[in-house]
């Protein structure tokens, strides 16, 4: 019988405290669904009263199966519990678990809340009397529990006690600062433990200060905690939180922990991590961290030909989880270094067969070797590499033919004195026998400019004739620009990342001496390459 591992999380919370992130109402409700959807335990909404929007938040939440749960701090030292304003806030939320936060370091009650170390353990009591009195689920957050420990450890297990004898149902263990190392928490967590404290009471909270957020939650897991809290994509406060994109597939997938314990998260709703990673990047207008674990684009990436060759053989030659079960892909750049192996497998990827030796494999490692040198680089932009395959092969169709385009930029002072700037494209394109015109402008509803790609990328996408309906769900998510020679030869490398509506990403790139001339380029490969994938490389497209 496996052993029930709680997942909390406190994105909407703990992550919106992260420096330039602010969730409006609607972002946190389309959060909040999408993680019930994954299965966590809890989902902490806010701190009620602290905002207006979680006030929002918590006046009409989504319905979800995970607990909905309302942050607050424990009552103020002088007020009783059932007259302190603060706590009534949190407790009006009607949420059915509450979690509230309460000093555990001697240091911290005396020097930041400037009361005696009695007061603070009984404003606790009270606190969590209260709350459970009022039929709530009660969770401590015991702030800097592990600095607390080291320094006072007596007194910070007191405080835990107080709120476990109150009725509190989790106490939870938090490294607030983030400098606990995880040989620390194993020690200090077993110790909690052997100190009677039972271990499906506690739950475990790290800041990633020293990059062992995850390691440190893991720790406390092996050591006997059953509550991991956490947030997607790592959000939180200085260095963020522990990342649950992270720990949860580690859970799942990994020994010892696979076997011996279980979560709400399925297998099945697992393959929604990147969807749900990508959807939150998305709300914050960040581009995903290539890097990450499991759900990154570089996670499953390989380079290097002795690499590609292994992985065809055998993929867990050098990939420790089938990229697949968190809904990730398995990706073989192209470069320079590349040899016929990794070719072959790129092009096996998207349904080009060649067998080894074939001819047509040099032609296409040489001419991505001559436009490398030229520039380009491919291990960051696949749909271009993959439209560069096919021409050479004969299997790219012309769906459409650029004639011309021409970009101004406008820069002007109105009577009020303001100085802004607009950039105006036009584009002609010729689809079969038709030629079309498209003009557009840069600015958004606001008046904003966005700049000249801006204006190139809505004036190319504006009529595509038949094509049309094709590319109208396109857009384009980053833009990267890089100078690859100094001096009066430099040559511009631009890498434009679009997404569609079925959530599908990719890479192009173009280089010119021209930045608007590169950028163009990506954006025509970004829009052919959508076409060749929902459109199709048969007969009827234009040769």
């Amino acid at each position: 019988m496996k052993e029930r591992l709680y997942l909390f999380d406190t994105t909407l919370r703990d992550g919106q405290q992260t420096q330039g992130v602010h969730f409006s109402t609607a972002e946190k409700r389309q959060i909040a669904v999408a993680l019930d959807a994954l299965g966590v335990d809890y989902i902490e909404g806010g701190w009620p009263g602290a905002n207006p929007t979680d006030s929002e938040f918590f006046a009409a939440p989504p319905k979800t199966r995970a607990t909905m749960t309302a942050f607050g701090m424990t009552k103020r030292v002088g007020r009783s519990a059932g007259n302190d304003d603060v706590l009534a806030a949190v407790l009006n939320a009607q949420t059915p678990a509450v979690c509230l936060v309460g000093k555990t370091h001697d240091f911290h009650v005396t020097t930041a809340l400037g009361v005696s170390l009695e007061e603070n353990r009984q404003a606790i009591a009270d606190s969590f009397a209260h709350v459970v009195a009022q039929g709530r689920e009660a969770l401590f957050d015991a702030e800097h529990f592990f600095d607390g420990y080291k320094a006072n450890p007596d007194y910070a297990l007191s405080c835990l006690r107080a709120a476990l004898d109150a009725g509190a149902r989790w106490l939870v263990l938090c490294d607030t600062n983030g400098g606990t190392l995880p040989f620390e928490v194993l020690r200090i967590v077993a110790e909690v433990i052997g100190a009677g404290i039972p271990g499906d009471r506690l739950g475990i909270h790290c800041h990633d200060d020293t990059g062992n957020a995850v390691a440190n939650s893991l720790a406390a897991v092996e050591a006997g905690v059953r509550q991991i809290q956490g947030t997607l994509n790592g959000l939180g406060e200085r260095c963020g939180n522990a990342n649950l994109t992270t720990l949860i597939p580690t859970l799942l997938l990994k020994e010892p922990f696979a076997s011996r314990f279980e979560t709400g998260v399925s297998l099945a709703a697992l393959k929604g991590l990147l969807r749900d990673s990508r959807m939150l990047d998305d709300i914050l207008n960040r581009v995903p961290l290539r890097q990450a674990p499991y759900v990154g684009a570089s996670a499953f990436a390989h380079k290097a030909g002795l690499h590609a060759s292994a992985i065809l053989k055998n993929p867990s030659t050098y990939e420790h989880v089938d990229p697949e079960v968190v809904g990730n892909a398995r990706v073989i750049p192209m470069s320079n270094q590349a040899g016929q192996s990794n070719l072959r497998a790129r092009l096996d990827a998207i349904g080009i067969s060649l067998a080894a030796g074939d001819p047509r494999l040099s032609r296409i490692l040489d001419a991505v070797k001559d436009r490398e040198d030229q520039g380009y680089a491919y291990d960051g932009a696949q749909a271009s590499f993959e439209l560069l395959a096919r021409r050479e092969l004969g299997l790219c169709p012309t769906f459409f033919e650029v004639m011309r385009y021409r970009v101004t930029v406008e820069r002007r002072r109105s009577s009020s004195g303001r100085i802004a700037t607009l950039s105006e494209a036009v584009v002609v394109v010729k689809v079969g026998e038709q030629m079309m015109m498209s003009v557009s402008d840069s600015a958004d509803e606001t008046g904003q400019d966005h700049g000249p790609v801006n204006a190139l990328s809505k004036a190319l996408a504006k009529d595509l004739g038949p094509y049309q309906a094709v590319i109208d769900d396109l857009h384009l998510v980053d833009f990267k620009v890089r100078i690859t020679q100094g001096g009066t030869e430099a040559v511009t490398r631009v890498i434009i990342d679009s997404e569609d509506s079925s959530g599908a990403r990719w890479s192009t790139v173009g280089v010119s001496a021209n930045i608007v001339d590169a950028s163009f380029e990506a954006l025509l490969d970004a829009i052919t390459w959508k076409l060749v994938r929902d459109v199709g490389t048969g007969e009827g497209q234009g040769g």
